[in-house]
């Protein structure tokens, strides 16, 4: 029988990259968007793929919804990816944030827990979920202490994870993500901002880049690679938890720096800190100890920032 996957959030950056990965794997790939007839699917045409998904229109808040959706595709693996996906906008938008996160995960795993046949769940959480962790890396056994509403509902979801699958013997498992990029990063991302920034300088724009605090410090990898790792935790005898990440921290400031100098250009000629892109509250290192995906899943990252920075630049997955 033709192995065969759900996506929810398909339209979004990893979802894209992940249906991508899914059909070469020979899989059958269903995807679910809230609106999938009233929505353009830009990044599934991107990549070349979206007539050999299957879309359906599915409402992660809504219980009936995502039950339908579900008997309709008949998935063995479900991977949970949708959501409000910006930290930033989560101050704006906290109850939408905390609800398509903590109760879209409640009803799949509801669902899961009345289907008539037994099926596995991928949860993207967050590194976000750590909080500030005051330089230390941190591993599947590091505390929570969330700083944004989008960080405490990826926390609440990561929990309710974890009692589905004591409790109902559930084969469910998180993905905790460390920040990953691509060319299909929407500009309200800082990371496709300023790539798209330099660009645009670079070709002759006079504009300055307005950013909030560049001392910050994270942990930046490649999307399309991450997304293996969500298959793999799938593929293990036993569900699992487990931290993706480069364990490499590089400061906003040289992924500044990086994506100026890919076009000859000092960063400090073109860009300005501005307060209001600071946040109520700020992670100020986030820094990741992935060896556990390294040793059981037989994960690593090989594409490190300064490369990130050079692929979203010169998109060179689409060539």
């Amino acid at each position: 029988m033709k192995a065969r996957a759900f996506i929810c959030g398909v339209s979004g950056q990893d979802g894209s990259y992940l249906a991508k990965f899914l059909l070469e794997k020979g899989y059958d790939v269903w995807g679910s968007s809230r609106d999938v007839q009233g929505r353009t699917l830009s990044n599934l045409i991107t990549l070349k793929i979206e007539a050999k998904v299957n879309l359906l229109s599915m409402v992660p808040e809504d219980f009936r919804s995502v039950l339908v959706a579900l008997r309709k595709a008949k998935p063995t693996e479900i991977y949970y990816l949708a959501g409000q996906s910006s930290v930033g906008l989560s101050f704006d938008q906290p109850a939408e944030t905390i609800q398509s996160f903590v109760l879209g995960t409640l009803n799949v795993l509801e669902a899961c827990r009345l289907l008539d046949y037994p099926v596995r769940l991928y949860h993207a959480g967050s590194s976000e979920c750590f909080g500030d962790v005051n330089g230390y890396p941190a591993n599947e056994k590091t505390p929570f202490h969330p700083k944004s509403p989008y960080a405490v509902a990826k926390a609440s979801a990561y929990w309710l994870i974890d009692n589905y699958r004591d409790a109902y013997s559930l084969y469910a498992c998180t993905g905790i993500l460390f920040n990953h990029e691509s060319p299909l990063r929407p500009t309200r991302f800082v990371t496709q901002k300023i790539i798209s920034a330099a660009g645009r300088i670079a070709g002759g724009s006079k504009e300055k880049l307005k950013l909030g605090r560049l001392d910050i410090a994270r942990d930046w990898g490649w999307s399309p690679e991450y997304v293996e790792a969500m298959w793999l935790m799938l593929q293990q005898d036993k569900p699992d938890d487990f931290v993706v990440a480069t364990g490499q921290t590089n400061t906003l400031e040289n992924f500044v720096s990086e994506a100026f100098l890919y076009h000859d250009l000092n960063w400090k000629d073109y860009v300005t800190q501005d307060v209001e892109f600071f946040r109520p509250s700020e992670i100020l290192i986030s820094r990741a100890d992935p060896s556990k995906a390294e040793r059981i899943l037989g994960w690593k990252a090989k594409i490190l920032m300064k490369e990130v920075v050079a692929k979203m630049t010169i998109g060179a997955h689409l060539t």
